[in-house]
């Protein structure tokens, strides 16, 4: 799938989680779990902004656009489904089962720069 400027009006690429994420106003994203105490309905600001673009001009940042924010609202934060880990050992008894669930945090872009 490739991207077009002439199809999307207003695009920006996001850091968060140690992730890249291509957002667009209105969007939901599932991202990385986020630090300190959120409730749903706070309003976020992403400062790492890496690319945006407004349909006619592209600023690419190095590493980040400067003065650039990216302004989204927590819709949900959960925990992913479970990952079952099994470690196992044939013929010496040892077994090892363990479960994992991925923290995480939905949010919905409200304005781009």
């Amino acid at each position: 799938m490739g991207y077009s400027s002439a199809n999307m009006a207003k695009i920006a690429i996001i850091e968060t989680g140690g992730k890249q994420h291509l957002v667009t106003e209105g969007s939901v994203h599932r991202i990385e779990k986020l630090k300190g105490a959120h409730k749903v309905g706070d309003k976020l600001t992403f400062d790492k902004v890496l690319l945006v673009d407004d349909g006619s001009s592209t600023k690419v940042g190095m590493p980040y656009v400067e003065g650039a924010k990216v302004s989204a609202e927590l819709v949900e934060e959960g925990r992913a489904a479970k990952v079952v880990v099994l470690r196992y050992r044939e013929k010496s008894r040892y077994a090892k089962k363990r479960g994992h669930r991925q923290p995480y945090a939905k949010v919905k872009i409200t304005a781009l720069p």
